[in-house]
């Protein structure tokens, strides 16, 4: 008997037959994959990483601690480390991925400067997979932005904040939610036109005034 043309042919004789509902699954995480690999290569292209995706935006940060550089100081005193619970006191914090072997982080260190002082912010540091001679050297030859500067030796805690590369910047508000996420080093461009005005955003919306 000769089949339709839109009948679904049937699998030949011993071999067994994959269920719909069992090869969705299989192909759901490659979908998945596929097209998040489109974003990151989209993002590349555009000459613009800071528009690769981050699921965190609008949520709190991570669960994460960040322990003292050990040596770090600053005018004679230790420079602290800090911990998630430090990120959600009434005040806007901008926390900055660096390391002292990330040639994009000397490139953009005078405008965290520049950021601290222009917008009145307090900064956070993480160093991240870095020798503790290696990160004081850095900022006794470049100048120390942060107020706190925590380590990250073995990158899990860079992982749970989805960060692709070093450097990246994290906006988050009083209420310890991360508001903008820019990835690579900044520019004097990006600094006016995109983390200026998120943390005056920031501000409005959640920062307790005294």
């Amino acid at each position: 008997m000769q089949k339709s043309a839109n009948e679904p042919l049937e699998p030949p004789r011993g071999v067994p037959e994959i269920p719909r509902n069992r090869f969705r699954l299989v192909a759901l995480p490659l979908f998945l994959f596929v097209a998040l690999a489109m974003l990151f290569a989209f993002a590349l292209k555009s000459g613009d990483p800071s528009k690769l995706p981050s699921t965190l935006i609008g949520k709190p940060v991570p669960k994460t601690e960040f322990p003292a550089i050990a040596g770090l100081l600053d005018n004679g005193q230790s420079v602290a480390g800090f911990t998630s619970a430090d990120l959600s006191k009434g005040r806007v914090t901008v926390v900055n991925f660096w390391a002292s072997w990330c040639v994009p982080c000397v490139q953009e260190h005078p405008l965290l400067i520049e950021l601290r002082l222009k917008a009145g912010v307090d900064l956070f540091g993480v160093n991240y997979k870095d020798d503790p001679t290696a990160a004081r050297r850095f900022i006794g030859r470049f100048g120390n932005p942060f107020v706190r500067a925590g380590s990250d030796v073995t990158g899990r805690n860079a992982i749970e904040w989805g960060v692709y590369g070093m450097p990246e910047t994290f906006v988050v508000n009083g209420r310890g939610e991360i508001v903008y996420k820019h990835v690579g080093p900044i520019s004097p461009e990006s600094l006016l036109q995109k983390i200026v005005p998120a943390i005056e955003a920031a501000r409005k919306s959640s920062e307790v005034k005294p």
